[in-house]
């Protein structure tokens, strides 16, 4: 579901319709978990099993919380109604009744978008209804299958859950620092979300469509049917050098900051040259390009561009090119299985790559088959008896074979630039 679908952030609902992990009185009662199920910011108990633990729960006649006593959290549910734009109006179970569909399919939906269970409590509103019913309806349409509405739902959740997680640490925290005005940060947030939310909606929804169209484009090339699902791609990591014991020498800023600026220099490498940041890791992450030229260009300007940062730990990078499999964005397979190993044995600042990525590589001409041929050639051209080479861009080096825990015996090859 998306930002423009409802403006709605749902919340979990308990398949057994009992109450379970109600939120405290006074709280923002079903605010959205984060994806591992765990409430936001402490404003909800659930996924614990049970009310208790957070304060007493509501006994309010429908269990609706009232936030009276206490400005914080009346500031709180304000917020949450400015967001969603829409004032909480029913339980798990009138939600999905109104919907029209099962209180079982709409727990699996709200769970799978990766909100607690909130039990019975009167924490929901008409947009989390018509969220809903719209993923109801194209699974009555078979426009999707139920497990596929389900994915969707859980892909979107995590995805959506990660950014919001980000914007509020990294941009509203920096920017509601309690001011020379003398108001506090919870009084500044209010106005500035209500200023920022219809900005940060339309360029979400813009970067969506952008990144499906792009998606869609790289699909609809594929040779069959079968390539859409098991693809041929080169699959790269790059690992920093030393991270544990970085994490025992610096201070957690500095770690942040260190993460931080690696990961930035690392997803604008990617994208520049045409490669797809697939996950980051902390200290590591994993790419994916459809050429290997690309991934090969990616892999050795990620070496270069981090030798010249000082602050930067030394880089490692291995990449496989091979049958991957894709799903809800993410890379699976024996290809990158394989990258993942030879990023684990290659020397510091150095890409080692597998023999089936070299041979694309010099099937598309972008490095020599055979080293010997393409010095032969290159010394004919001089003295006049033969054509030049072509212009290749890669030099790649055998390394000794060597076996590779549950991969049997692979045979790497170092990858560097021409000349």
């Amino acid at each position: 579901m998306t930002a423009d679908d409802s403006g709605a952030t749902p919340r979990g609902a308990d398949a057994e319709g009992g109450a379970v992990g109600e939120a405290p009185a006074g709280e923002p009662t079903g605010d959205p978990a984060s994806s591992d199920g765990t409430a936001n910011g402490g404003t909800a108990n659930g996924g614990e099993g049970s009310g208790e633990g957070g304060g007493t729960t509501s006994a309010e006649g429908d269990g609706e919380s009232n936030g009276e006593g206490n400005g914080e959290n009346n500031i709180a549910v304000k917020l949450e109604q400015l967001i969603i734009g829409a004032e909480r109006r029913y339980t798990p179970f009138q939600a999905a009744r109104s919907a029209g569909v099962s209180m079982d399919l709409a727990a699996r939906f709200w769970r799978a978008m990766g909100f607690a269970d909130i039990g019975q409590v009167k924490a929901l509103t008409e947009a989390d209804v018509l969220a809903l019913r719209r993923l109801a309806g194209l699974v009555e349409a078979g426009l999707l299958s139920e497990a596929m509405a389900v994915q969707v739902a859980r892909s979107t959740g995590q995805t959506t859950a990660r950014l919001a997680d980000w914007q509020i640490d990294s941009f509203l925290e920096g920017l509601t620092e309690p001011q020379d005005s003398g108001l506090t940060r919870t009084e500044i947030t209010y106005p500035l979300v209500e200023l920022l939310l219809p900005e940060l909606e339309e360029f979400l929804v813009y970067v969506w469509r952008r990144q499906l169209a792009a998606a869609t484009g790289r699909v609809v090339q594929a040779q069959d049917d079968a390539e859409m699902v098991d693809r041929r791609l080169a699959v790269g990591f790059a690992d920093l050098v030393g991270f544990t014991r970085l994490t025992r020498r610096l201070e957690e800023e500095e770690l942040g900051e260190l993460v931080e600026a690696f990961e930035t220099t690392a997803a604008d490498l990617v994208a520049a040259h045409g490669g797809r940041l697939i996950k980051t890791l902390g200290d590591e992450v994993l790419f994916a390009a459809d050429d290997a030229g690309v991934a090969a260009e990616i892999g050795l300007r990620l070496i270069e561009t981090m030798g010249h940062d000082e602050t930067m730990p030394e880089l490692r990078v291995g990449i496989a090119f091979g049958t991957v499999t894709t799903r809800m964005g993410d890379v699976f397979g024996t290809t990158v299985n394989l990258a993942s190993r030879l990023t684990s044995i290659a020397p510091r600042d150095a890409v080692l790559v597998d023999e089936a990525f070299a041979e694309e590589l010099g099937r598309t001409g972008d490095a020599p088959v055979s080293e010997a041929d393409a010095a032969a050639a290159e010394k004919a051209a001089q003295e006049g008896t033969g054509s030049p080479p072509p212009p290749y861009r890669f030099a790649l080096q055998p390394m000794w074979q060597r076996p590779v825990r549950g991969l049997g015996v692979v045979e790497p090859w170092m990858l560097t630039r021409r000349g």
